[in-house]
């Protein structure tokens, strides 16, 4: 898994540094300080080294780099995806847990073309995927159509990889004993499950079945981890992305879905979430204290510059999320 990170001068990020991360890890902040930028850099970095070399691909390890961000980020020159300012060129560092690193840089004048400073990255069979807000399935064949058959911009990798992801059907057989407890717990959470039946995804209750495009958002969510988990495409070696995990989950849902993240953390795979909810905040100190697990959480400042705020075990961070919470309840009892 990821133990280290810097990334500097990278679109709307200033800088951004991770030390000691842990089996779940945590970005908080504001609209537009680059959460979600943060994690495609780093889905970019492990989805490299799974591309590189698998099957029957003969590209260059640096044309599997050029190809990932161009694709993830969509930028007919590169360098466009550098910080502005004088003398600014973007850096990128990753070291796993096992020592093997991966450093990159590219300035402003960088068109398609980005080579390794630093690559000891060994081939990586495990698989990891980006969980975006919106859920996927209801979009299935204009994804598949503009993004992957007609290579278009729109639709950017993090999109595309999911849905090849979720081309690979269930397996059937016995799967890792934490992944089946999971998919029991979310497809109870909904008392239903989404299967792929006659080329379209279906929301199947009981004996009744469902449009995918009538079926609620937040089910449909649940349903995408729930695939990945029974297509066997998700393994303990594997690293989750998600961003915004609370989009369309009522607050319930949210908490039993973190649950399952747990679980998950806890049997190998490594999560990084980004988030303004604070109801994801507290459920993730709260399982911090509950499994004793060191969550990193981190803050990004007024000019985009990250850092490890804290370890949601030692309590809640100092941030505008928590702040506004607490406001509003002390207006509660102002007014009584």
């Amino acid at each position: 898994m990821i133990e280290y990170f810097s990334i500097r001068n990278s679109g709307p990020i200033a800088q951004a540094e991770g030390q000691q991360l842990g089996k779940l890890n945590l970005f908080i902040g504001k609209n537009g300080c680059g959460k979600t930028w943060l994690l495609k850099t780093l889905y970019c970095v492990m989805r490299i080294q799974e591309e590189f070399g698998r099957g029957n691909d003969n590209r260059d390890f640096h044309e599997v780099l050029s190809d990932k961000l161009y694709w993830t980020f969509q930028s007919q020159h590169l360098g466009d995806l550098v910080r502005r300012g004088k003398g600014n060129r973007l850096e990128v560092k990753c070291r796993m847990d096992d020592g093997n690193k991966l450093e990159f840089s590219f300035g402003p004048d960088t068109s398609k073309q980005v080579k390794p400073a630093v690559n000891t990255l060994p081939r990586r069979e495990d698989n990891s995927v980006f969980l975006p807000p919106k859920e996927v399935l209801s979009l299935w064949n204009v994804i598949s159509k503009s993004a992957i058959q007609n290579r278009e911009f729109g639709f950017d990798a993090t999109y595309s990889d999911l849905v090849l992801a979720l081309q690979n059907p269930t397996q059937r057989g016995r799967n890792y004993k934490a992944f089946a407890s999971s998919r029991e717990k979310l497809e109870g959470m909904f008392q239903g499950k989404v299967v792929f039946e006659d080329q379209k995804w279906i929301y199947r209750q009981g004996n009744s079945k469902f449009s995918i495009h009538s079926t609620a958002e937040g089910i449909k969510k649940i349903a995408i981890l729930d695939t990945l988990l029974g297509n066997r495409f998700l393994t303990p070696g594997s690293v989750i992305f998600i961003d915004e995990p609370e989009s369309a989950l009522h607050p319930t849902a949210i908490v039993q879905l973190l649950d399952i993240l747990s679980m998950l953390a806890s049997h190998g795979i490594q999560i990084f979430m980004a988030s303004h909810s604070y109801y994801v905040v507290k459920k993730m100190l709260l399982i911090a204290k509950q499994t004793g697990q060191p969550v990193p959480c981190f803050i990004a400042d007024d000019e985009n510059c990250w850092q490890q705020s804290c370890l949601l075990e030692d309590g809640l961070p100092d941030n505008e999320i928590i702040n506004e919470s607490v406001r509003l309840f002390e207006q509660e009892f102002e007014g009584i």
